[in-house]
């Protein structure tokens, strides 16, 4: 039995890792043995197989019909020879429509998506792509921002500071242009322009929509009531679209813009046509169209350029040749590295008796 006066004598520390497989590095491991069978027959394998997956990509994007007009210079319906671009150089709040004709090659049948297309715009830069806050775009509204908003997180009014709704510079910089197309189509007794019917819904990402962007309890306008729209702004953010279901942080115009591109030319999807209209059911028709541009996104200061994008899909979505051209390219390369190494074999290689008899007296060559 001890006694009162006996101490416990503590565990002495020690840096010593614990012996175990992994922390004394005794786990099991495998290196492969590269040799002329294992590494002949894999370049031979990926160069057959990349090859038909190549020649399948391209197909699919080929498939593919896709229209581009740039209407960064067009010119205003009210005064004919000014450039939108100038006159909403000189107030930024002008009101400026512009229209454009253009003909169409072919017929685009399928599923038609209109896109808008920006150049020269740096969506990737690292302050540019962090200026949000995410709890706003939530729904959970404060006055007080995250500091990655500013400057565009507070605005002076009336000498009192209000909270920017959305804040930072992605939502700032929201793309307003307002397109319409309109299909020059001979109808029996009637000979003029066709609005093509566009949806604004189911643009953006359901993940986004339906996770990272939550509208606040509540009526929308009475909810921001007490904040700022962004400076570039020319509605509040309750009054993007006259549907109330597609306005607020909920709006998909804001939520695929907010998506940040990864180079500087981009394009981002802007309207579906709807097919449910009979002249438009199967897509849209060879033949002349007209643009109506409500221009208000200004893209001189940054030596930018905007376009109009009109595609179909195929089965494995839009135009893109790049995949297909690469996969081609990668397949041609391991099969001409695959002779070459195996004419080098051949020509170079030891016999198996020449391997088996080596010993200290065989020349190195």
């Amino acid at each position: 039995m001890s006694s009162p006066n006996d101490e416990t004598v503590p565990t002495p520390m020690t840096k010593k890792p614990s012996d175990s497989a992994f922390k004394q590095q005794r786990l099991p491991a495998w290196q492969p043995i590269l040799t002329a069978g294992t590494v002949l027959p894999t370049f031979f394998v990926i160069g057959i197989a990349f090859i038909p997956v190549g020649i399948g990509l391209l197909h699919f994007s080929k498939e593919v019909h896709e229209f581009m007009y740039d209407y960064t210079d067009c010119k205003s319906v009210d005064h004919v020879d000014m450039k939108c671009s100038d006159i909403i150089a000189n107030n930024s709040t002008a009101f400026c429509i512009c229209r454009e004709n253009f003909t169409l090659p072919t017929n685009f049948y399928g599923d038609v998506y209109m896109y808008y297309g920006l150049t020269n715009f740096y969506q990737n830069h690292r302050r540019y792509v962090k200026s949000r806050d995410d709890n706003q775009l939530l729904g959970r509204l404060t006055e007080d921002v995250s500091s990655d908003c500013d400057p565009f997180a507070y605005l002076e009014i009336s000498e009192k500071k209000q909270t920017i709704a959305p804040c930072g510079a992605i939502a700032n910089s929201l793309f307003n242009d307002e397109l319409s197309l309109y299909a020059w189509i001979r109808e029996p007794n009637k000979e003029g322009p066709k609005e093509v019917p566009l949806i604004k819904t189911g643009i953006a990402w359901p993940s986004d929509k339906n996770i990272k962007f939550r509208n606040p309890d509540g009526d929308l306008k009475t909810a921001f009531a007490k904040y700022a729209k962004p400076r570039n702004w020319l509605k509040n953010i309750w009054e993007l679209d006259t549907n109330d279901t597609n306005n607020g942080f909920q709006n998909e115009d804001l939520i695929v813009w907010m998506r940040t591109a990864a180079l500087p030319t981009f394009r981002k999807l802007y309207r579906r046509i709807n097919h449910t209209e009979p002249l438009f059911s199967k897509g849209l028709e060879a033949g002349t169209y007209r643009l109506d541009v409500n221009y208000t996104y200004y893209v001189s200061s940054f030596e930018g350029t905007k376009r109009m994008i009109l595609s179909t899909t195929s089965l494995l979505g839009g135009k893109n040749p790049f995949l297909g051209y690469a996969y081609i390219v990668v397949g041609c390369v391991c099969l001409v590295l695959g002779m070459a190494l195996l004419v080098i074999h051949i020509k170079c290689s030891k016999s198996t008796n020449e391997m088996i008899n080596v010993n200290q007296n065989t020349p190195y060559h």
